[in-house]
């Protein structure tokens, strides 16, 4: 375990229903290709429906999926 690592705080990250995850921020998200995105936000969205045009973040795109679960009304 490194200093760094012994002197981090918890961070609390809120998993939601129908939409993103919640972390509490200032984050940093390490991409699939090694890069870092960072957010200075209070709470920052990360996007789990991968429909996001500024992924990793959530841009609230996940609100016009239709869930197989739902009933769809006319």
């Amino acid at each position: 375990m490194t200093n760094d690592h012994a002197a981090r705080t918890t961070t609390r990250v809120r998993v939601t229903d129908d939409g993103p995850v919640l972390v509490d921020g200032p984050v940093e998200v390490v991409m699939d290709d090694g890069s870092t995105v960072r957010s200075e936000r209070r709470v920052v969205a990360l996007c789990t429906c991968r429909r996001s045009r500024i992924a990793p973040f959530c841009d609230t795109s996940h609100r016009t999926k239709v869930r197989a679960d739902r009933e769809v009304t006319a």
